[in-house]
Formats: C-alpha cells, sequence, structure tokens
C-alpha cells in the first residue's frame, strides 16, 4: 500500500540544500591564475668558461625550470659563429615551446637579439627598435601576445638595453619603452630583460616609477654567472595591474651563460590591485 505521508516542505529543502553542498564539496577548488616567468642572458648559447656553444644544455636550463614564458639576450639567428643555426626555433624544438625571434642588428651573416619562448600559442608579435647612438650596438625590444588559460590576454616583452657605463642610451631606450607600453589602457603587461642597470642607476629609478620589481630588492645578483656581483637582470610588471609575487629566484646555474636566470612565478589577482610579495 503507498504511503499518504508527505516530506515537510522544510524537510525537503535541508536535504536539497544538503545534497548541494556534498556536491560542491566533491568539486575542486579553482587553481589560482599564475605564470612562471624567466629571463635569460644565454650569450648565444655559449658556456660561461668553456665558450662552447650548447643548445642542449641551454635547453635544460629552461625546461627544468618549469617555464611558461621565457625571455632569451643575446640570441643569434643564422650566424657564422652559431654555423648558421636558428637558435630560437632550435630551442624552441628542444624545449618544445613555441618561440619567435626579434632582430635587433646584422651581425656575421645573420641576425642578433632577442627571443620569446612561450608554452601557449604566440598569437601576436612586434619587434621596437630602440634609440642608440650611432656607432653603439643597436637594441630592440621583443613583444608577443599570448592567452593562458584563466588568464587576461598577456603582453610579454623582453630587452635587452646598452651595456656601456654611460646611461645616455639606456635611459633613450627606456623612454621609448614606456612611451610604447606605459599608458592608461595598457593591457596587462611584463617586461623582462637583461636591461645592464643596477638598482641604484638613474635607468632603474626612471623605470620604477611606473614598473614594479617583482624579484624585490634582495634578491641575489645575476651576474657573472661564476660568482655573481650585479643585479641587471628583472622581471617587472606595471605598477597599475594587479600582480602578486609567489616566488623568485636566481637559479644556480652558472655554466651555461655568463649570467644567471631569473625564475618568478606570478599570480594574477585582478587589474590595479596591489602588487605584494
Amino acid at each position: 500500500m503507498k504511503s499518504s505521508i508527505r516530506p515537510w516542505p522544510a524537510v525537503a529543502s535541508f536535504v536539497l540544500l544538503l545534497s548541494a553542498a556534498y556536491a560542491f564539496a566533491d568539486e575542486p577548488a579553482a587553481k589560482p591564475a599564475r605564470l612562471r616567468v624567466l629571463t635569460y642572458n644565454i650569450q648565444h648559447g655559449a658556456g660561461m668558461t668553456d665558450k662552447q656553444i650548447d643548445l642542449a644544455r641551454t635547453a635544460k636550463v629552461i625546461t627544468d625550470s618549469k617555464a611558461d614564458l621565457v625571455a632569451l639576450q643575446e640570441v643569434d639567428s643564422k650566424t657564422k659563429r652559431s654555423s648558421g643555426v636558428d637558435e630560437t626555433a632550435e630551442l624552441a624544438k628542444l624545449t618544445n615551446m613555441h618561440g619567435v625571434f626579434g632582430k635587433a642588428m646584422d651581425y656575421g651573416g645573420g641576425g642578433y637579439g632577442e627571443a620569446i619562448l612561450s608554452r601557449f600559442p604566440i598569437v601576436e608579435t612586434k619587434t621596437h627598435a630602440l634609440p642608440f647612438t650611432q656607432g653603439r650596438e643597436p637594441r630592440a625590444a621583443l613583444e608577443v601576445v599570448v592567452h593562458p588559460p584563466g588568464l587576461p590576454a598577456i603582453t610579454f616583452v623582453g630587452t635587452h638595453l646598452d651595456h656601456l657605463k654611460d646611461e645616455t642610451d639606456r635611459l633613450a631606450q627606456t623612454k621609448e619603452i614606456s612611451r610604447v607600453l606605459v599608458r592608461p589602457d595598457a593591457p596587462v603587461t611584463i617586461l623582462v630583460g637583461d636591461l645592464n642597470a643596477q638598482p641604484d642607476s638613474q635607468t632603474m629609478k626612471s623605470m620604477l616609477e611606473s614598473w614594479t620589481d617583482t624579484a624585490g630588492p634582495d634578491h641575489p645578483p645575476t651576474f657573472p654567472a661564476d660568482k655573481p656581483r650585479i643585479k641587471i637582470d628583472w622581471v617587472m610588471t606595471l605598477k597599475t595591474q594587479g600582480w602578486r609575487v609567489i616566488s623568485s629566484e636566481v637559479l644556480d646555474e652558472k655554466a651555461a651563460s655568463d649570467h644567471r636566470p631569473l625564475l618568478v612565478e606570478l599570480e594574477w589577482v585582478g587589474a590595479k590591485a596591489t602588487n605584494s610579495k
């Protein structure tokens, strides 16, 4: 015989809420949206002391870092000293990443400049020529756009500024970078590279008006790789954009190049938030 007793509405509602709570408890919490960013001056793949070009060695450093976005400086493209190798393409192949090259100048029958490797497809790329004094080495900033899952579109820029003691060219180069990248409607932007500028320089004082040094003032020096003494490699985000620094580390790698790599892990916390460690 069928029962004529029906659950009270309040009891039925409680059962439904309890069931929903258990269902949500079984779902994994969403992971924070994070990026691992590496900047590395690779000295065209030549080792610190042996001076041998060994791109497999360079690629291992990159792969072991588990970086999502990588900016490389001093990259050869089909030069005589690199035996005609397209170093960007070779490193992209060895690391299983997407790669693009930005030429700063002609060199040795090929090109010389910046490269970017990315775990995500690169949907846009631009190479910005930077101002320089005639007789000095031309410089460039390589810009790409990627769309990492769970994050806004990222504009990632790698550069390598003038190396001479006189800051005239570096200051002009940073001014041009700021003109291109620093604006109220700027997309989410990360700027990295070998800036050849120490923290107390006029170059960095100027840069840090608009940019945040994500590695912080206490991270170890990056150059020279065997016995680092100075901090000239940087990972920076726009101050108006919201990143939290999860970790920063100068990797203990002293053989593959004359610089040590700088690795920073960032978490996106939304536009116009305060960046803090």
